[in-house]
């Protein structure tokens, strides 16, 4: 068997099994890279949480092989990211709505007796630079392959909410290497807060959704949202010396900041499919195969 035999038939097989070839590319670019670093022991520092940054980039690399292997556009899935005419209504919802849903995680956390320092909080200034890196480097560029490729995909056979847990599920079990890594935020958590983050992710993917859906295929309008939730981390007033007194992170506290986290996305989530369906997610019909390039199946 020749080499250009070889190639021609990975190409067929991977354009015959699209959203089986993504996963598998996404989880083994991220997994080598993350796991790498979760195996180095490399300390926390800004060139660590670059690498972390960079094996985010799992979901894009593997839509694009599967986009090229099917003979597909390069283009028209990247442009995806670049979709920034959505009208005004939904950048103010991708850009405010995460402050609504950190009001009422703060609510929710103080109710339930959670200590807080409001003059612990960052400068506003630190949102702007939160929103751009976590847009392009800190979980954004992930969106490219999960909402841009994976989601039209899946949308094309199931319901708008059964593709979201669809790709809420694989999202959650992407991020393995993290909880392997003791240097990452999630490194620490005890099963039960890794169990609510991933119901966390769930309603997440819902809300994402529904943000790609609304705005015809925005991957970049989804990006923002991503980032804009993340950073709400960074506004949390908990008490920090509370959460972590000596040094040492205090399981309950810490359970609870993650489950009143939780809760507001999950209410969210499930207003989202009251008020527009399950099968749509959207108050239009959601982009399909044709928005990630793909051509129609081989």
């Amino acid at each position: 068997m020749t080499e250009s035999t070889r190639d021609a038939g990975a190409r067929a097989w991977i354009d015959r099994h699209r959203v089986a070839a993504f996963v598998a590319i996404a989880y083994s670019f991220t997994w080598v890279i993350q796991g790498g670093l979760a195996y180095s022991g490399m300390e926390a520092s800004w060139t660590h949480s670059i690498l972390i940054g960079f094996g985010g980039f799992g979901p894009p690399a593997g839509a694009a092989v599967v986009v090229w292997a099917s003979g597909g556009s390069l283009r028209t899935w990247v442009s995806q990211m670049f979709k920034w005419r959505i009208g005004a209504k939904w950048w103010a919802v991708a850009i405010l709505l995460p402050f609504a849903v950190l009001a009422l995680v703060v609510v929710l956390f103080v109710l339930a007796g959670g200590p807080v320092d409001f003059s612990s909080m960052e400068s506003p200034f630190i949102y702007l630079f939160a929103i751009a890196w976590g847009t392009v480097w800190g979980g954004g560029q992930e969106d490219l392959g999960w909402r841009g490729f994976m989601l039209p995909v899946l949308q094309e056979r199931y319901s708008a909410l059964a593709a979201s847990l669809l790709v809420g599920v694989t999202w959650a079990g992407w991020h393995l290497p993290l909880f392997l890594n003791a240097t990452t935020t999630h490194g620490g958590w005890p099963l039960s807060q890794q169990l609510l983050w991933m119901v966390s992710i769930l309603a997440g993917s819902v809300l994402w959704t529904w943000m790609y859906n609304s705005t015809g295929g925005s991957v970049l309008a989804v990006a923002v949202f991503h980032a804009g939730i993340n950073a709400m981390g960074i506004y949390h007033p908990a008490d920090p010396d509370a959460l972590v007194p000596n040094g040492v992170p205090d399981p309950w506290l810490n359970l609870l900041a993650e489950l009143t986290g939780a809760v507001p996305l999950v209410l969210i989530a499930l207003l989202l499919v009251v008020v527009y369906g399950p099968q749509r997610l959207a108050n239009r019909e959601p982009p399909g195969r044709e928005s990630a390039g793909l051509p129609p199946e081989g």
